[in-house]
């Protein structure tokens, strides 16, 4: 019986499958990857951190993906950060890199203190170190940071 309503509903199928690809273009795919293309990546990064550093959320919310922009305001976007820690950016590193999903993984090294010294173990402590795993698409010819990682 199932066998029976397989063949029936299988043409069906089928054919939204290739309505879908036909729409969507096909297979996603990224650039060749080389060393351009990776300098290209981490100067988007190394820019993105510049307007975190430099507190500037807004130029920040401009690297966010185009489909997390559509959905998420930048008045949204700036209430995630606070302005009561200092950052420098201390490396860029491309980890990882699939061509397929065009999408690359990078590592990127922070200092952070607190702009205020509230006690004497954060003064003592002073800047820590921290790497944070991010997540870039390539999507419309250009390296997006992906929020949701």
């Amino acid at each position: 019986m199932l066998r029976i309503l397989f063949h029936r509903i299988q043409p069906f199928f089928c054919g939204v499958l290739l309505v879908f690809l036909g729409l969507s273009g096909g297979c996603v795919s990224g650039p060749k990857w080389d060393d351009a293309q990776r300098s290209i990546l981490e100067h988007r990064v190394r820019e993105r951190y510049q307007a975190l550093v430099a507190r500037d959320f807004d130029k920040a919310w401009e690297y966010t993906t185009p489909s997390y922009r559509a959905i998420f305001s930048k008045q949204l976007y700036v209430r995630k950060f606070s302005y009561a820690l200092d950052l420098e950016l201390t490396g860029v590193e491309v980890v990882n890199y699939d061509s397929d999903a065009a999408v690359a993984s990078v590592v990127v090294r922070v200092m952070s203190k607190p702009t205020k010294q509230t006690s004497t173990a954060s003064f003592l402590i002073g800047a820590t170190p921290k790497s944070l795993g991010e997540k870039w698409v390539f999507s419309q010819d250009q390296w997006w940071f992906s929020v949701n990682y």
